[in-house]
Order: structure tokens, then C-alpha cells, then sequence
């Protein structure tokens, strides 16, 4: 049935309120909730009532280490319903179950065509916003999607497939990409250095490959969570002795691929002496603008090891990473520890950056 034409001329229908509740970024550590404006749509654009938003690392940065000004209403792993289409949109009505991307490419620069999405100029400009300057929009009860967004970043949800499980559908993106320019494949021994929620995503993806799987953490409970998600063994970094063990795992070698989970330069050494010669060093996590990393030149210079950097998602696998959660050949659930609502968006803020041996994936969820 089509939607009502009062949606498709661009006015918020009636039960969408006119104002809204945020959590808004107002200073470097704080989050208010306060009341703000719901986005109006116009033209080739899409109002999405948030269901749930994951809190990404990425989130913790800007907001701890203050990398974004503010105010900024943050957020960006989300899923909710469409409740209002701008004229022009064909592809959406109001009711459908989505996920939204924050970041989509054009399609033909000089990056696109050599898939380096995330370096594209509109891949950059945020096209998800709960208000202020566009960064995702996800603390909020809603947000808009604009029309290069709502064209080519918005994916269907099945009626199987719960809001919850939804807000995977972009970091796992993000995963997969990383697997694969890690070259990651079967028989190889790979490492994965930290099992927290990326840590432990990587291990999920990884696994798909066939490949020898070790982990590493300090954190007893986290380095067991991984076991229980296919690593073969989890080694403790903290007792010196993390290059031994995987390289007696290795025929003496060293690890094939190392994927860096944690972003501390300290864990980065540690990557590439676990890392055999010719072996590859992947960084996921270590991403801010102000962290500095220094290692041994020998390392790359006559060991051949490489240093590689992925992030955020691309665009020509969004199908590919999105039927991994919608199928659900991923546990993404399994890591999931803790739920809060958007009252209380500063306490979830707050443990997802001084992690407990109780926490993993928190989420933001609107009841």
C-alpha cells in the first residue's frame, strides 16, 4: 500500500512528535539527554524512529578524548522503522524495518574506483544526523537519512531478524573488510589482539576463513568469551610471554596475520614481533588523530612485515556483511552484555569506556 500523501510531500506525519529526545555531546566526557527538534525530511530523504544504537569505540573517542566539537548527537550502529519519506522517495514507505548506514561513497572518484571507499570526499560527509552537525544521529529517538544515504544506504530487515541483532549489520561491514585486507586465509595462524567487542567480531568473521585462530587479552573472562567463539587458545599479554606461545604455535615462525583490536601503541610492538617475517599486521582499532606508534624500522625494512590499516565499511560488500547478520551466521548476540535506555545514554557511556570484566557490546535501546 502506498504511504499517505501527507508523508510523501515531506511533512512529519502527526505521530511523529515534533521534538525529541537526544543524548547530546556538550563537552569533552558528557552526554545530556535533552529535548531537541526531530530532523525535518525533504526531498529524497528518510525519518527513521530509532529502535537501538550500539555504542562504537569510535563514540568513545570523540566524546572522552573530545576529537569532534561540540554539540554533535552521536551514534551511528542504529536500526529502527521508517516513519516519514521525503517527495522523490520510492525505494522506502513508512513502516519498513531498516538499518541505516552513516557513510556512503559516490560511487566513481578517483577512491571508488580503487576501493578505498572511506577515502572518498562524500564517503567523508556524513549523510545520518539527529541534528547539529551530521554524525550519525543514533543517541536520538530519530534520525534522517539524506538522499544519497537513503538511496544506497539503507537496508530491509526481515521480520526474523530483531533491531538488536540489526545494529551489527555496519560494524560486522566494517569486520569483514578488515578480514579481507588482511588476506586472511584457511590453514593460516592468525592472532587477534584483544577480545573485546571488535576483538571478538574479528574472531567471528576470521573463522569463516578456515584459518588458526588465537586471541590474546588481559581480562580472564574476555580471553574465555573468545574460546567459546572459536579460538583455539587465548594467551594472557600481560606475562611476556605472548611472542613465545604463538610462535611455538607456529612452527617457530611467528603468527601469519595479526589483527590489532586495542588502541594502545604498546600492543602494536607487541603485533609485529608476534608476527612472522612476511607476515601481515593489521590496525582496527588504533584509528585517533593524536596517538603517536613507533617500532622497530628492521621490522618492515628487512623483515618484510607489512602494516596495514582498515576503516570503517565498504560499500560493494554491504550485501555480502549484511546477510551474515541477517541469516544470523554470526553469534553477534553472544556478546551483548548490556542494554540502557536512552535516559540513561552517560552510565552506558561511561562503561563502554572503562570496560568491566562483566561488559562487552553495550546498546542504546528504546523501549
Amino acid at each position: 500500500m502506498s504511504a499517505p500523501s501527507s508523508i510523501n510531500s515531506g511533512a512529519i506525519p502527526a505521530a511523529v512528535p515534533k521534538t525529541m529526545r537526544a543524548g547530546v555531546y556538550r563537552e569533552k566526557g558528557i552526554v545530556r539527554v535533552e529535548e531537541v527538534p526531530v530532523p525535518e525530511v525533504g526531498l529524497n530523504e528518510v525519518l527513521i524512529k530509532v529502535a537501538a544504537c550500539g555504542i562504537c569505540g569510535t563514540d568513545i573517542k570523540k566524546i572522552f578524548h573530545a576529537y569532534v566539537p561540540p554539540p554533535q548527537i552521536l551514534g551511528h550502529e542504529l536500526a529502527g522503522t521508517v516513519v516519514a519519506v521525503g517527495p522523490g522517495v520510492t525505494k522506502w514507505r513508512v513502516g519498513d524495518r531498516v538499518m541505516s548506514f552513516h557513510h556512503v561513497p559516490c560511487g566513481t572518484c578517483f577512491y571508488c574506483e580503487r576501493r578505498l571507499f572511506s577515502q572518498c570526499a562524500q564517503y567523508k560527509t556524513t549523510g545520518l544526523t539527529g541534528g547539529f552537525t551530521p554524525n550519525g544521529g543514533g543517541f536520538a529517538e530519530y534520525v534522517k537519512a539524506m538522499p544519497w544515504v537513503a538511496e544506497r544506504g539503507i537496508v530491509a530487515l526481515p521480520d526474523d531478524v530483531s533491531f538488536e541483532e540489526a545494529t551489527f549489520i555496519e560494524p560486522i561491514n566494517t569486520i569483514v573488510k578488515a578480514v579481507q585486507k588482511a588476506r586472511i586465509t584457511s590453514g593460516e595462524t592468525v592472532l587477534i589482539a584483544g577480545c573485546g567487542p571488535i576483538g571478538l567480531q574479528l574472531l567471528m568473521v576470521a573463522k569463516l576463513t578456515g584459518a588458526n585462530l588465537y586471541t590474546s587479552d588481559p581480562m580472564a573472562v574476555r580471553r574465555e568469551k573468545s574460546l567459546t567463539l572459536g579460538a583455539l587458545e587465548s594467551f594472557d599479554p600481560t606475562n611476556d610471554k605472548l611472542v613465545e606461545m604463538v610462535k611455538a604455535r607456529s612452527g617457530g615462525r611467528g603468527a601469519d596475520a595479526v589483527l590489532v583490536a586495542v588502541a594502545h601503541p604498546a600492543v602494536v610492538i607487541d603485533a609485529l614481533a608476534a608476527a612472522r617475517p612476511g607476515g601481515r599486521v593489521l590496525l582496527f582499532a588504533a584509528n585517533d588523530p593524536v596517538t603517536k606508534i613507533e617500532f622497530p624500522a628492521s621490522a618492515v625494512g628487512i623483515d618484510e612485515k607489512e602494516i596495514l590499516g582498515s576503516y570503517s565499511a565498504a560499500a560493494d560488500i554491504q550485501e555480502e556483511a549484511a546477510d551474515l547478520v541477517l541469516h544470523k551466521k554470526l553469534p553477534v548476540m553472544e556478546i551483548v552484555s548490556h542494554r540502557f535506555p536512552l535516559g540513561k545514554i552517560q552510565e552506558a557511556l561511561e562503561l563502554a569506556a572503562r570496560p568491566t570484566e562483566e561488559s562487552l557490546k553495550i546498546l542504546i535501546t528504546h523501549g
